[in-house]
């Protein structure tokens, strides 16, 4: 990896990871839900400069976001890890095998959906260990996740676009 690479992954990281704190400062009514802003930054990154730039980006993200916002190794930390590795690693496949099918909308709603379902794994796995919560639990997150992954998308398409106008490539 060139120098060059790592400082667009270093600020991709930056400005995820400013996301993910402004966004643990929102109410929130409930308090595990969150829009995933940063997921907007890790499409943005998957889209530029491909699969390992965005997932270095994402675990960037969900390392030092939990070190900040002190869930480093906790539940927290654990269902962040697995969801945005599910996330990333669905939109990259996406992608590559389907190319030209989804634009950033529907690879957003790609993405939200295993993030959400590999949260619903680990919990699942690791915390809960009964079936009935997490099918309660599931249409609520899975539904947010749409919802969330809508907007992301749409906001990522927009910035995509913008970067593309300005000349193919983030400026870094």
């Amino acid at each position: 990896m060139q120098s060059r690479d790592r400082y667009r992954i270093a600020l991709l990281a930056s400005y995820a990871l400013a996301l993910h704190g402004l966004e643990a400062l929102l109410p929130s009514p409930v308090p595990w839900l969150k829009m995933g802003l940063s997921n907007i930054i890790t499409m943005i990154a998957l889209y530029l400069y491909g699969t390992e730039s965005a997932v270095m980006v994402t675990l960037v993200r969900v390392l030092l976001g939990s070190l900040l916002l002190g869930t480093f190794l906790g539940p927290a930390f654990f269902l962040s890890l697995g969801g945005g590795l599910a996330g990333v690693l669905s939109m990259a496949l996406a992608l590559r095998f389907l190319p030209g099918l989804f634009g950033p909308l529907g690879i957003s709603l790609i993405g939200a959906f295993f993030h959400n379902a590999a949260q619903l794994l680990v919990a699942y796995l690791l915390f809960v260990q009964r079936i009935e919560a997490i099918v309660l639990v599931a249409p609520v997150l899975i539904t947010t996740g749409v919802l969330a992954g809508t907007v992301n998308g749409i906001a990522a398409g927009y910035l995509l676009a913008e970067i593309q106008e300005s000349g193919g490539k983030a400026s870094a």
